[in-house]
């Protein structure tokens, strides 16, 4: 059922009162100045982030999973501190907000570089390992040792399994290319080593010791994931500025902020819903917990809640919270409008709003933003109505003729070059076309039509 609890304060305060999360979305310190209590440089982000991390840490389970957003160097500063404390980096999403982004004032030879038009978002999952007998070791390793141990042939795991050489080639190899087994196939695996294998063994492939794991336990060790056709891990957007950015506020959003207006934003690092929600679908079901430790504005939890998550989040700025807290509610009440036009809201059954958010970026459901582009001749020919004249006219037989007031009239203008202007192109333009041209079907003879 989805739900938020906002929590105004220090985060590291309600760590220990909200349940183990599903995903974690962190905007936080960019080391940029981007809010009060954000460092001056990045050398200062992983103190920063520390305690944060060993809260994440403690709170996880194997199949939890961690968003990271900040600038290239914040996070390269931070990854060895969550390497530390057992998060293993999957990929990074990068954010390419176009050549608007750097608003054409920027001075190659003063700054001494190329402009910076991204943030990147770093993907990371739970190191999970597996303890038997010989010790914790990796999932990998731990496969092929339980298998080796039971002291059948490798060969025979693809029997095990049902299949010709899947079993030996993706799930036991040593190779680089390696699969994790689904749950079906692990539980084949270990139902088959526990009848042929070893006695003395038994049992072999044991989460506890006592008994062989089942499918479904081994499946719920590792996060979900449902992939969006065609969206790969860049993603291109333009930074907020339409409807969706909150301004006015008057407030100084940062230090960096001296004189705001009613035209400045009420928080410097607002993140699209859009690229909100697709972290959310993509790692999460109906009902999984969603952490947002950094609120601001609360744009991950705001997305969660539409899509039907529960979404625990803290803001320690009481003015941000405020804004946070008008979003949530009315995210819970009637959902959110995203920047394609896609509307989420928690009446939407789970299986639709995936769909919707995994066609974000597709022709059908993206706005026409480029009609405005087009020429005024071109805006006129894709919106008036056909000819009447145009209508099929009856069949008559064969043979040449003069072309037909359907051929003349349903032709659109192609592009022609200076002096090329063709029968169609004639006809469009309002002069009849009576050139003879011969069909192999039955064609119209007569007088052409006058468009």
């Amino acid at each position: 059922m989805a739900g938020f609890e906002l929590f105004r304060g220090d985060v590291l305060d309600a760590y220990p009162t909200w349940p183990a999360p599903a995903t974690i979305i962190s905007d936080g310190a960019y080391g940029v100045r981007g809010f009060h209590g954000d460092t001056v440089g990045s050398v200062a982000l992983p103190h920063w982030y520390r305690p944060h991390i060993q809260s994440w840490s403690a709170a996880a389970g194997p199949a939890s999973t961690l968003w990271f957003w900040s600038t290239e160097i914040g996070w390269a500063s931070v990854h060895p501190v969550l390497a530390e404390h057992g998060w293993d980096y999957v990929q990074l999403i990068v954010w390419d907000k176009g050549l608007g982004h750097i608003a054409g004032n920027v001075n190659g030879r003063t700054i001494r570089q190329f402009p910076v038009v991204t943030e990147v978002c770093a993907f990371y999952q739970r190191t999970f390992s597996v303890t038997g007998p010989d010790g914790p070791m990796p999932v990998k390793q731990w496969i092929r040792h339980e298998w080796a141990r039971s002291g059948l042939a490798l060969r025979r795991a693809n029997e095990a399994c049902g299949v010709k050489n899947a079993a030996t080639r993706k799930y036991l190899t040593r190779d680089w290319l390696w699969y994790w087994p689904p749950g079906e196939m692990t539980e084949r695996l270990a139902a088959y080593a526990n009848a042929h294998g070893r006695p003395s063994g038994w049992p072999y492939y044991s989460l506890d010791g006592e008994r062989p794991v089942t499918a479904q336990e081994w499946d719920a060790l590792r996060y979900r994931w449902r992939h969006a056709h065609g969206v790969t891990n860049v993603w291109s957007r333009r930074p907020l500025h339409d409807e969706e950015r909150l301004k006015g506020t008057l407030r100084r959003a940062a230090p960096r902020v001296h004189n705001p207006t009613a035209a400045s934003s009420a928080h410097l690092n607002q993140k699209p819903l859009e690229f909100m929600a697709r972290l959310i679908a993509a790692v999460t079901e109906p009902g999984d917990v969603v952490w947002e430790p950094f609120g601001g504005l609360c744009s991950a939890s705001v997305a969660a809640v539409a899509l039907g998550r529960r979404a625990f989040a803290a803001e320690i700025d009481q003015g941000f919270a405020d804004l946070a807290e008008q979003r949530l509610l009315g995210s819970a009440q009637a959902g959110v409008t995203l920047g394609t036009g896609v509307t989420l809201g928690t009446e939407q059954p789970p299986g639709n709003a995936f769909r919707l958010v995994s066609q974000l970026h597709s022709r059908r459901l993206r706005p026409r933003r480029l009609a405005a582009r087009w020429p005024a001749a071109a805006r006129a020919r894709a919106s008036s109505p056909r000819c009447p004249a145009a209508a099929r006219p009856p069949r008559a037989p064969g043979g040449a003729g003069t072309r037909s007031a359907r051929s003349c009239c349903a032709a659109r203008p192609r592009p022609t070059g200076r002096g090329r202007r063709g029968p169609r192109d004639r006809a469009a333009a309002g002069r009849p076309c009576a050139q003879p041209f011969r069909t192999s079907r039955p064609a119209v003879t007569g007088k052409a039509s006058q468009c």
